[in-house]
């Protein structure tokens, strides 16, 4: 039971961070002990649909896809699931009010839960080969990367058509499973993240609709390339993990102005130096937490890889 609270709470913490834009559910998830697991589980229930309908290697077998689909480890996926979807719900009612009547403090939060976090990728590249100055050039420029693309103005698009709504969770979900890139920002960015909140909130199921056929599709695509990369070459793709998750940094710095420009530390200061700390301190008690009782499996697994 009490693991099944945990995992719970694992999902929470995930789809909570899918609201904030800055924040990446992957970020989360990796920081939680479970982002390798989820990533193999998405991808082997992506693989039993293919199983399934005849797209993958081999006949179509629904014995084959069975037996792929009840392989999942959903003692896990479950709970997590269940975690994410109510913070998603909740996060969209309280959350989005928040970050737009204190986005200084709810900003300090999660740039300190992000700084902390990276941690975690950088240090398991130093397990796995270490850093050489090739790598380390190649994670300075994924994370100037997303430093400027955090750096675009948001768009506005009061009334996105379907297409659009489609689309742009396709690229956007991709975020879910991907350290350091925002699902939440990239539709800020794109103009449709307040339409996208609204549809939760009034409950416009036409929309999510398609927004979830469009994640689906974006998914599908993307996680299994995913898998492949920590499974083949984990050592580049946790570089990579670093470098996004070090340049998201700049979306969730405190002081910004309206079209995103970076401002001098001004108003508020003392109460985002102590969230900075709070945020920072979290992920630093998980990490304690897991040195003291060892490495998670998924991770174990991971640095053989």
């Amino acid at each position: 039971m009490l693991k099944f609270l945990t995992n719970i709470g694992r999902g929470a913490l995930m789809g909570a961070a899918e609201v904030v834009p800055g924040v990446s559910g992957g970020t989360l998830a990796l920081i939680v002990g479970i982002y390798h697991t989820l990533i193999n589980a998405i991808a082997d229930l992506v693989l039993s649909v293919r199983q399934l309908v005849g797209l993958a290697p081999g006949k179509a077998s629904s014995k084959v896809a069975g037996r792929t689909f009840t392989s999942l480890p959903w003692r896990l996926l479950i709970p997590v699931a269940v975690g994410m979807g109510a913070a998603l719900v909740l996060g969209a009612r309280i959350i989005e009010p928040l970050l737009e009547d204190q986005p200084i403090a709810m900003k300090a939060l999660f740039f300190g839960l992000v700084i902390a976090g990276a941690y975690v990728p950088a240090h398991m590249v130093t397990k796995v080969g270490g850093w050489s100055p090739s790598l380390l050039i190649l994670g300075l420029i994924c994370a100037l990367c997303v430093f400027l693309l955090t750096g675009l103005p948001p768009a506005d698009v009061a009334d996105p058509s379907l297409i659009t709504v489609f689309f742009s969770a396709a690229v956007a979900i991709c975020a879910l499973v991907l350290p350091g890139v925002s699902g939440s920002f990239l539709l800020l960015t794109v103009g449709v993240y307040e339409p996208t909140i609204a549809a939760v909130n009034d409950r416009n199921f036409v929309y999510l609709f398609v927004f979830a056929l469009g994640a689906i599709l974006g998914l599908a695509i993307f996680v299994s390339l995913l898998k492949w990369l920590l499974e083949n070459r984990a050592r580049v793709t946790l570089v990579i993990i670093t470098g996004l998750m070090c340049g998201s940094l700049r979306a969730l710095w405190p002081w910004q102005g309206p079209e995103r420009e970076l401002l001098a530390p001004t108003d508020q200061v003392g109460v985002a130096l102590l969230l900075f700390v709070v945020g920072a301190g979290f992920v630093i008690s998980l990490l304690v937490l897991e040195r003291k009782f060892g490495a998670s499996e998924e991770q174990k697994d991971l640095l053989k890889s």
